[in-house]
């Protein structure tokens, strides 16, 4: 089988990179006829007169022939006589930078296609930045359009020294300057006979030869496991595919994140039992003894990789909102999928100077360094040395949408150094001393809705049932606990944060905590829970519509705020999330106090 070269197309917008790999392909024959054909009729139409438009194989979708421009990443499989490619051609508009880095995250190396007639551009760097964020090591800078320059050295040797200085910037290792023109063909397949002072390979030859090996293999055997499969009482294998080392039948093995070892059994390749398998074999791992396995742990030997909580990562944001710190995502990292938040924003990388600039929010297609912390330790190491537990992604807990790309640096060691301390006396034992069980009755809704007017009504009820409870309302934790936040999204999170974590201590404590909390996003209140746990944290939704807040007014900041007083003022400027599926929902505009009252206790029987 011949040996496979995984390849990007990037650069700038209109730079040339459909055009590129059209003509190869055209070139080289490596189209069928049908293609060929299709290609000649399509170019009568497009945009160059006539003449053929080689950018047209790759650019299938309306859109992209009718702006002239690549929108999404195209995949094209080819093979010569001395090697087998897989191209990803990706769009050089900004707007579609996401695209470029799922193209990258896969790539052996990148052709980072130069318009010689404008020199490197603010996007040209950005996308080498992010090759070498991925981990490409491997770069070909294509200067291309050498024929609207009139194929001079002079403008070659110019933009040949910029690339120089980005590649010491960037700290790329294997870099190749090659001067071509993807319209007339030079120097794509064949050599240039308009540039003869060029003596070096063709971009073709250059690609069938180059060498991508690493240097350096990855140390120890890392199996995630993708799946537990269990077809009856008699089997239970584990599968996933090796991303590094190799596994012996009769090998010992660590399962993370627990600490649990085993002896391996059997290995199945496919359908067949194997004694050994090794690096990108998907394999059905059989042990010797039953042990917590499940989708998200892996199977090591040698590996020396980090269970921890906590990191610090370069991310490529993509995200049309910003990034602050202190908001929650499921990271996913391998086959692990962990609530985790972006604590500290390190600073934002300056795409044209690489200068690191301190900021606390970073906008869509920029890239920065930052600390992120997750729910529970997961199984990750640095991405120099497991490339497959070194890159994640962060993913919108509300639109499902994926927010940044990133890979990781190191592990923060404060993440060690800090471990719960048990105590004698237990959660349990304070519950059972109070005869009661510890919740958090978490009361959501918009100013004016009755928040702490109910909460405070069910505490009373409450105490006089002989229940042990603290309210914390919004109010007086502002004024003391919170009184350095303001009412930005990054210091209401904060806010929330803190009123979470404090609750939970209040819990361990064996009481009942009523908090009284606007508490607007949806994604707020879902870190909520998993900072209280789900099964000690009830959500109460006070549903009282705006108009009733509005004429409520107690405060008289809904008439403020209508005023422009108030920026960020919730159900004015600034939204509010509904909860979805709340344990318990009120409206206060529809009962009296002392029903609405009723109506809650009556509820929370099934909890407490």
């Amino acid at each position: 089988m011949k040996e496979l070269l995984k390849f990007i197309t990037c650069g700038s917008v209109d730079d040339g990179k459909s055009t590129l790999i059209g003509h190869m392909l055209y070139d080289a024959k490596l189209l069928f006829a049908d293609q060929a054909q299709s290609l000649l009729l399509d170019s009568k139409v497009g945009s160059r007169g006539g003449e053929i438009d080689y950018s047209l194989l790759l650019d299938g979708l309306m859109a992209e022939r009718e702006q002239g421009i690549t929108i999404d990443v195209a995949y094209r499989y080819f093979t010569t006589e001395k090697r087998s490619f897989i191209v990803a051609d990706t769009p050089g508009h900004e707007e579609y930078t996401r695209n470029m880095a799922v193209g990258a995250s896969f790539a052996d190396l990148a052709v980072i296609l130069v318009d010689a007639s404008q020199g490197i551009l603010i996007q040209t760097r950005r996308h080498a930045r992010i090759c070498a964020m991925m981990g490409i090591r491997h770069f070909v800078f294509a200067l291309n359009k050498m024929d609207l320059v009139g194929y001079s050295q002079e403008v070659y040797d110019n933009i040949e020294k910029d690339i120089r200085e980005l590649t010491e910037t960037l700290a790329l290792q294997d870099v190749k300057v090659i001067p071509v023109s993807a319209t007339e063909g030079d120097n794509v397949t064949t050599r240039s006979e308009n540039m003869p002072w060029y003596t070096g390979d063709t971009l073709l030859a250059w690609l069938e030869n180059v060498n991508v090996t690493p240097d350096q293999a990855e140390e120890g055997f890392v199996l995630p496991i993708q799946r537990v499969c269990r077809p009856d009482h008699t089997f239970r294998g584990f599968q996933g595919q090796i991303e590094s080392g190799d596994i012996h039948v009769g090998d010992e093995v660590a399962i993370l994140p627990g600490k649990e070892t085993a002896v391996v059994s059997r290995i199945l390749h496919t359908d067949k039992e194997v004694e050994e398998a090794s690096v990108e074999m998907p394999v059905t791992v059989c042990l010797d003894r039953e042990v917590d396995v499940s989708r998200g742990s892996v199977l090591v030997k040698d590996a020396n990789v980090k269970v921890a909580s906590m990191f610090t990562a370069a991310i490529l944001w993509m995200d049309d909102t910003e990034l602050i710190e202190g908001k929650s995502y499921l990271l996913k990292l391998g086959t692990q999928k962990v609530p985790a938040t972006v604590m500290k924003i390190d600073y934002r990388i300056d795409v044209n100077t690489g200068e690191h600039i301190p900021c606390k929010s970073i906008g869509k297609n920029e890239l920065a360094r930052c600390e992120i912390g997750m729910a529970k330790d997961a199984v990750f190491d640095s991405f120099s040395r497991h490339r497959s537990l070194g890159e994640f992604i962060l993913i919108d807990r509300v639109t499902n949408m994926t927010s940044a790309c990133g890979t990781i640096k190191y592990h923060l060691r404060r993440s060690e150094n800090v471990v719960w301390q048990e105590l004698d006396i237990t959660r349990q034992m304070r519950s059972a001393m109070l005869n009661q069980k510890p919740k958090t009755l978490w009361f959501t809704g918009l100013s004016g809705a009755g928040k702490s007017t109910l909460a405070n009504a069910v505490e009373k009820a409450l105490s006089l049932k002989g229940k042990h409870t603290m309210l914390l309302d919004g109010d007086n934790i502002r004024m003391g606990l919170n009184h350095n936040l303001g009412f930005t999204e990054k210091d209401r999170i904060e806010n929330i944060r803190r009123i979470s974590e404090v609750s939970k201590l209040m819990n361990d404590a064996g009481l009942i905590v009523l908090t009284a909390f606007i508490s607007p996003y949806r994604s707020d209140r879902r870190r909520a829970r998993e900072i209280v746990g789900t099964d000690d944290f009830i959500e109460i939704y006070v549903s009282t519509p705006l108009e009733e807040c509005e004429r409520r007014d107690v405060k008289g900041l809904y008439q403020k705020a209508r005023a422009g007083e108030i920026p960020n003022f919730t159900g004015i400027n600034s939204p509010y999330e509904a909860p979805e599926n709340p344990e318990i929902t009120i409206d206060t505009s529809k009962y009296s106090l002392e029903d609405a009252t009723e109506i809650v206790l009556n509820a929370l029987e099934a909890y407490l």
